[in-house]
């Protein structure tokens, strides 16, 4: 060998894979339940305990992390009757605004964090499971990405925002729309990840619908 090659590195030289990027779990839960009787949705019955705790371990199990919780409807008895260890609370107090005002309010709670990207879910979609969830986070690429779950080739939750995105985001977040302005704006960028082969897309919004929580 000449005596300036560089020699091929052996295995154990060559540098491994880097750490896994932070990838924060925002669960929106401030919802009202205004169809359902005024129920506020973080607290319905599943399976024995809130339905807020069943969409927190679903982002943990997804490897999602840190953990913000966004609560709005009845936040003290949310707080004291669902466990939410390992989860950073916060409240928003606008949060009959819409949907718009509690994402606003949980990217906000994510600066500092470290976090990439923000895995963005609903704590009404109990058919959405770890595995639906994994997908969307596994398509993660940079602080740029823009992640959807689809169904049938339709747009859904969760979403994944690259934190180079949050501060548009949260400048277009109004009313109910939450990040729509933004997904529509951007939709040449946005990355489609099939999911319906592997959870239900549905909402817990009027009484028929308490019927999926059995």
């Amino acid at each position: 060998m000449p005596a300036n090659a560089n020699p091929s590195p052996t295995p154990s030289a060559r540098p491994g894979p880097g750490p896994s990027p932070v990838i924060a779990g925002l669960l929106l839960a401030a919802g009202g339940g205004r169809r359902l009787g005024g129920r506020p949705k973080a607290l319905l019955p599943y399976r024995g305990r809130p339905l807020v705790e069943n969409a927190v371990r679903v982002l943990r199990e997804a490897g999602c992390g840190p953990l913000h919780v966004v609560l709005g409807a009845s936040a003290a008895e949310v707080r004291e009757r669902a466990d939410l260890t390992g989860c950073v609370v916060v409240d928003n107090p606008d949060w009959a605004e819409g949907m718009g005002s509690s994402l606003r309010v949980g990217l906000a709670s994510l600066a500092g964090t470290g976090a990439r990207a923000a895995l963005v879910s609903l704590v009404d979609q109990p058919g959405i499971g770890p595995a639906a969830v994994a997908r969307v986070r596994e398509a993660y690429r940079s602080p740029a990405s823009l992640v959807a779950a689809a169904y049938g080739g339709e747009r859904g939750h969760p979403v994944l925002f690259g934190a180079d995105r949050w501060a548009d985001i949260a400048a277009t977040a109004t009313g109910d729309k939450g990040a729509r302005v933004h997904l529509t704006d951007h939709a040449e960028e946005l990355t489609l990840v099939e999911c319906g082969d592997i959870a239900e897309a549905f909402d817990i919004d009027t009484p028929p619908d308490l019927a999926r929580l059995a």
